[in-house]
């Protein structure tokens, strides 16, 4: 009977100090966090004009279609 009580008991110890732990070292104020900032940059391309035969076949020769 004890044992249906002590270790639900036990698990949720075991979580709660877990989460204690664990929000304690995150929250720890001795660690600080270094950022660099960097000079902007901008870039300047061209951009290159699209091909304008898209459909070129082999035979350029006009032929009536066959229907």
């Amino acid at each position: 009977m004890i044992d249906r009580i002590f270790a639900p008991a036990l698990v949720l110890l075991v979580l709660i100090g877990a989460t204690l732990a664990i929000t304690t070292a995150w929250l720890d104020s001795r660690t600080t966090v270094q950022t660099v900032s960097l000079p902007g940059v901008e870039i300047v391309v061209t951009r290159a004009l699209p091909r304008t035969h898209l459909a070129v076949g082999e035979n350029t020769e006009v032929t009536p279609s066959v229907q």
